[in-house]
């Protein structure tokens, strides 16, 4: 089988030689990996990890709550970043109402600026949504046009029918180490009430472990065949199916892939 981590983060010193940890991912048959920015730096780390290693990708794009490091000029920088041939999407980008400081002005604002530069570089974008489902709902609406080179919801955390909505308008869905878990009723669902070529799996790491690994830090995309695994029972197909899919779906997503 063969397998892909659609969203991680390798930034932060957290693996410790990612020469060790690729050689680990290819044994584990994780044979590509998208390392996802979140502001400028990230995204310029990302780039650099692309380029030294044959199986990653990357994304570039300022994270909704990293906006107070945003400096004039960042969005430009990150349109460059985009153009590199190893970039596969805009992101991640999108809302987070989470915290009690959240300037949901600067965020929409932030988020309607990337989803315009993505589809001028005609570039997907990957999604970030936290406690914002109905904003959100509302911007995907009044946006498709911006959103035509698609664009996938990561570690998908809102309701079934929300997503239903959003599969409507042609999202895509990833899910990590958290749908494995016997309380993940809500993620359970919505995997189960999803088309199957909609479905992408990821790990967010370091964050989110998936149930065997709980309590552990850092997590890493050698945790895929796990969440695959979640993902094809729920379902009721195969791993080896499953497996299939899913790689099918991210090379059609992301026309960068190789």
């Amino acid at each position: 089988m063969r397998y892909i981590d659609v969203h991680c983060h390798l930034d932060g010193g957290h693996f410790g030689d990612l020469d060790a940890l690729f050689e680990r991912l290819a044994q584990a048959q994780v044979e590509k990996v998208i390392c996802a920015g979140f502001d400028l730096s990230s995204s310029e780390f990302a780039k650099e990890v692309a380029e030294k290693y044959k199986t990653c990708y990357f994304t570039a794009g300022f994270h909704p709550t990293e906006l107070k490091k945003f400096n004039k000029g960042d969005f430009e920088k990150i349109a460059e970043l985009a153009k590199h041939d190893k970039c596969v999407a805009i992101g991640e980008i999108g809302l987070d109402y989470h915290y009690e400081d959240t300037d949901k002005v600067a965020q929409k604002e932030a988020f309607l600026t990337q989803l315009e530069m993505a589809c001028s570089l005609n570039l997907p974008v990957v999604i970030h949504s936290r406690d914002c489902a109905e904003d959100m709902l509302n911007i995907l609406k009044e946006n498709t046009a911006l959103l035509k080179n698609g664009f996938l919801l990561h570690c998908y955390s809102h309701s079934t029918e929300i997503a239903s909505e959003i599969e409507k308008l042609g999202g895509h869905f990833s899910f990590g180490g958290t749908s494995t878990y016997s309380g993940s009723k809500k993620a359970k669902r919505t995997i189960s009430a999803l088309g199957t070529d909609r479905l992408l799996t990821e790990t967010d790491s370091p964050y989110l472990p998936p149930k065997s690994k709980y309590g552990t830090f850092p997590n890493t995309p050698e945790s895929i065949p796990e969440i695959l695994l979640n993902m094809a029972q729920i379902r009721g197909v195969s791993a080896e199916e499953m497996s299939e899919k899913v790689w099918a779906n991210a090379h059609m997503f992301f026309k960068k892939l190789n």
